[in-house]
């Protein structure tokens, strides 16, 4: 599977963004996708995920502020990111992951909350 990434970019405090995950190849094999991020010196965080019965995910400190969605074909994962803080600044990675692990990575969004 391959992924490609998009929709990062430079934002206010407060604002909000849309990132893209656009999957090809065998997406028949995708049970669940993931958003995760890395800040500079920091490990990469898991954010957010779906799965292919549309049970979600957050981590705490992004609930109730942004939103992982999918289309019914997993060609596009969607995380819509509202009230954004500056401690959101990070790439944005998505993951595709089908039964046996793995199997997809995107290259990064870079996202920078800042005024």
């Amino acid at each position: 599977v391959q992924l490609q990434a998009s929709g990062g970019g430079l934002v206010q405090p407060g604002g909000s963004l849309r990132l893209s995950c656009a999957a090809s190849g065998s997406i028949f094999s995708i049970i669940k996708m993931d958003w995760y991020r890395q800040a500079p010196g920091k490990q990469r965080e898991l954010v957010a995920y779906i799965t292919r019965g549309d049970n979600t995910y957050y981590v705490d400190s992004v609930k109730g502020r942004f939103t992982i969605s999918r289309d019914s074909a997993w060609n596009t994962v969607y995380l819509q990111m509202n009230s954004l803080k500056p401690g959101d600044t990070a790439v944005y990675y998505c993951r595709a992951l089908g039964n046996w692990g793995t199997i997809g990575w995107g290259q990064g969004t870079q996202v920078t909350v800042s005024s």
